[in-house]
């Protein structure tokens, strides 16, 4: 018993399974040495005393089905016989049989029952050994318990036992993570295999593949991360955990995680549009006037959304408010950027976003990233469209003087160029008729 709760303890199964796996391996053992095919059977195991009743398990069925086997033995008997001297006949009526064995319906060979010797028995055969028993009863005739079983019959128990207890712990690691698909987890990085991370999760290992990813996030062993559970399936090898790094709910869950107002439904995320590794934006709304939603996920100096871009590796995060216009949510949308108006066509689902020259790159962003986030997170198709009305519009008499001062400024200017042209030039002062005659009369000047 100690043996079988330290197992318990370390797999994480019942004891009631180990109860049933242990009892398989005794049939199986039973069945190696003692048994014979047309024996169903069947092992009761006391956990207490490790004492165990062996029996032969049939059910009770018409008679009608066992007259139907009987016949079709002896016809399988006679084509035996015959098989030798017309086996290529055989192998073409083999293939004609077939062929519209395939076109028949599911349904009539669900419900057409077959009689087995070994799991089955008669009614009147039945009725000799039980007069009280009925159809579709279990017939359990004890058999006479070993006292010992043999190497080989040891030895086949053991393979039974390990091979039941492996498949009731995959079935316990399916059951357990299936209701915990789409949730977050910590896991630590267990191992790098090619393009595929092994990653432990509560000591079963989950696989995180390549399409699964950040692009440049650096994934090294014994690192610590939280994982989102994409989903779980049964395979042959066992259940195939497969986390992801990348998908979009994990902002959502992070989010849960940090902002009390969003676990309690006071805030909701809306929308959310992701670009892993590079940016992210999420459209939050509140329930109560009274609270800000995207202070509320900011935090105080933004202390619960840094924690956020730490765990996703330096990842930007927009919070933008949803609104119900669509005019007002795209343009909450394509902030930073600041936009002049919305164009929208609800048959074609796009919108037409005007800004300004200098808010031109900003509302594309880098590659078109912001205006592509924006598309996904609305919903919407949005061209960016750049405002060409450049009109001055006056809104007082000042404004007019003002104006007409900057256009009299040039006419201004130009009398006084016309003048300094007229004047001569510094040092070449202009001399009068009697400083010339008397440098002509003077020798000195001649």
């Amino acid at each position: 018993m100690s043996a079988i709760q330290q197992i318990a303890d370390e797999k994480n199964i019942s004891i009631e399974s180990i109860k049933e796996t242990i009892e398989l391996a005794l049939a199986a053992a039973y069945r190696k040495d003692y048994g014979n095919k047309l024996q169903n059977i069947k092992v009761d195991f006391n956990l207490e005393d490790g004492s165990m009743k062996v029996y032969d398990s049939k059910t009770v069925v018409d008679d009608a089905l066992v007259e139907d086997y009987l016949k079709e033995q002896e016809i399988r008997t006679q084509n035996s016989e015959n098989q030798e001297k017309n086996e290529s006949n055989e192998k073409e009526t083999k293939k004609e049989e077939q062929k519209p064995a395939e076109n028949q319906d599911y349904a009539d060979e669900e419900q057409e029952i077959k009689f087995n010797p070994k799991t089955m028995i008669g009614i009147s055969e039945a009725k000799k050994i039980n007069p009280e028993i009925s159809l579709d009863e279990e017939l359990r005739t004890e058999l006479e318990a070993p006292t010992d079983f043999g190497r080989m019959a040891a030895q086949t128990a053991k393979q039974v036992i390990i091979q039941k207890i492996r498949e009731a712990e995959r079935e316990h690691i399916f059951e357990l993570f299936k209701d915990r698909e789409r949730e977050l987890v910590n896991g630590m990085i267990q191992r790098v295999e090619q393009r595929v991370v092994l990653v432990d999760i509560d000591k079963t290992t989950a696989i995180m593949p390549k399409s699964e990813q950040i692009a440049h996030e650096q994934y090294r062993v014994g690192n610590r991360m939280k994982f989102y559970i994409k989903e779980v399936n049964q395979t042959p090898k066992g259940p195939e955990i497969i986390v992801s790094r990348n998908h979009p709910e994990i902002i959502r869950k992070l989010f849960s995680i940090e902002v009390p107002e969003i676990s309690n439904n006071t805030v909701t995320i809306k929308a959310i549009s992701r670009e892993a590794g590079a940016r992210s934006k999420i459209a939050v709304t509140s329930k109560e006037e009274n609270i800000d939603p995207i202070g509320a996920c900011v935090g105080q100096r933004g202390a619960r959304v840094q924690t956020i871009i730490t765990e996703l590796g330096g990842e930007k995060v927009d919070i933008i408010e949803y609104s119900e216009d669509p005019s007002e949510f795209i343009v909450n949308a394509l902030s930073p950027a600041k936009v002049i108006k919305v164009e929208t066509d609800e048959e074609s689902k796009s919108a037409k976003a005007f800004v300004k020259e200098d808010q031109l790159s900003l509302a594309i962003g880098k590659g078109g990233q912001n205006v592509r986030l924006a598309a996904r997170l609305t919903g919407w198709r949005i061209d960016i469209v750049e405002d060409t009305s450049g009109e001055i519009k006056m809104s007082s008499e000042d404004d007019v003087d003002m104006i007409d001062a900057e256009i009299n400024e040039p006419a201004e200017e130009d009398s006084i160029r016309e003048d300094l042209q007229n004047t001569q030039p510094s040092g070449e002062a202009k001399e009068s008729p009697e400083e010339t005659e008397e440098k002509q009369d003077n020798p000195e000047t001649k």
